[in-house]
Formats: structure tokens, sequence, C-alpha cells
């Protein structure tokens, strides 16, 4: 049977949902704490007058970042708990939406100048990958702006190699969920299609166990 049979690839959506609501049960504001991988982006957010999309905003990291530097933020999220606790932490913001972005985003063509992605693109098939890419160029503006994180594969403390290969640097963990590792190729070959402005890999300290990522910003050439 194929990975992308309908049927495996809703349950293994369900069983992350499961996972993310259970891990977004509940949050307070003074506890959510951001790193500073946005700093070197402060000039194009300080001039985007635009609604930022936060995209897979999980407990609010970067929205509170965005919502410090006065920005009109609209967190996004596949967990209905995550949104629930952006609602109850952040009364400043007027707009959350709760959906699954493999389905496409709710927002109409050149919404908006920036989406935010952190750490939520890396948990799809190739085929919707490129789809949910081709979502964001859809709706952001011409020469908008996408910023984002990724695992890398030398992610070891955070499953990089584990479980059964799907495709290339995509694994099905033990509870079959999906994690996607990238390598320098991979990040030219998802995001070819994109004038890319700053790529680099790095080490991530949030969680306390060292992580491994790729952070990159991205303007649409449309």
């Amino acid at each position: 049977m194929e990975f992308d049979d309908d049927d495996r690839r809703k349950e293994a959506i369900e069983k992350a949902n499961q996972r993310w609501n259970d891990m977004h049960k509940n949050y307070e504001r003074e506890n959510i704490k951001y790193d500073d991988w946005l700093e070197i982006f402060d000039r194009a957010i300080a001039n985007c007058k635009t609604p930022i999309i936060d995209l897979g905003c999980g407990s609010g990291n970067d929205t509170l970042y965005l919502i410090e530097k006065g920005k009109n933020v609209i967190p996004c999220d596949y967990s209905k708990n995550a949104i629930a606790n952006i609602k109850k932490n952040f009364p400043e913001v007027e707009k959350a939406e709760c959906f699954d972005m493999s389905k496409g985003l709710p927002f109409i063509d050149n919404f908006t100048d920036i989406i935010i992605s952190d750490l939520s693109l890396h948990y799809f098939t190739e085929q919707k990958t490129f789809e949910i890419l081709e979502e964001i160029k859809r709706v952001l503006r011409p020469k908008g702006l996408l910023f984002f994180r990724v695992n890398s594969v030398k992610d070891v403390n955070y499953g990089a190699g584990e479980g059964k290969e799907i495709e290339s640097h995509l694994y099905e963990t033990a509870d079959g969920r999906l994690k996607r590792f990238f390598d320098l190729n991979d990040i030219q070959k998802f995001f070819a299609n994109w004038d890319k402005l700053y790529i680099h890999e790095e080490v991530m300290s949030r969680y306390g166990a060292e992580k491994v990522l790729w952070r990159g910003a991205l303007k649409v050439n449309k």
C-alpha cells in the first residue's frame, strides 16, 4: 500500500492532532517564552503594514514576540487547544484560525506581506509540502516574505533518522506521525521557486536539549 493512501494519511493526521491537543492542554501567558530567531528580520517586520500570519503558532511564542513589536498577528494552528489558549492568553489578538494547512489556507489571494512558519512545515509528504508552499505563495503579496524554521537531518535529539523512512528524510514515527528532516539539497529543492534571502543551519536550545534546524527568509518571486 502506498503511503499517500487516503486512509493511512488520515490516520497519521488524527494521531498528530491528538498529540498536539495533548501538548497544548493549558498554557499561561507568563510561561510563554521565545528565542531570538526573528530578530534579524526585525526591519521587515517593523515595516509590515498587513496582518502577519503565524502559521503553526503552537503556544504562541512567535505571536508574543510580534505582539510585543506592536504588530497585528493572526495566529493559526491545527490544534483546537492551541487556538483556545491563544484566545485566552492574548485578548489583543483580533483573529485566530484553527485549520489543517494541508487542506489549504483560509485567506484570500495577496492577503499579507509576511507569513511566519516556525517548525510547522516538516510534517508532510513531498507532494503535500509543495502544495502548502504554493498556498503560502498565493496568500503572500508580490515580494512577500516567508520566515521559517524546519528540522535539520542533524537533529538527532529530536528524531532525525528514527522510524520508518517513507520518503527521503521523511519518517513515520512509532506512533504513526510524520516528521521530515532537511539537508541543504532539500532546502534547495523545496524552495527552488522562491528568492532566498537568508538560509542558515543552526542550533536552538529553547527546548533544553540542543535542536539543529534551518532558519530561512524567502521572498515571493511573482
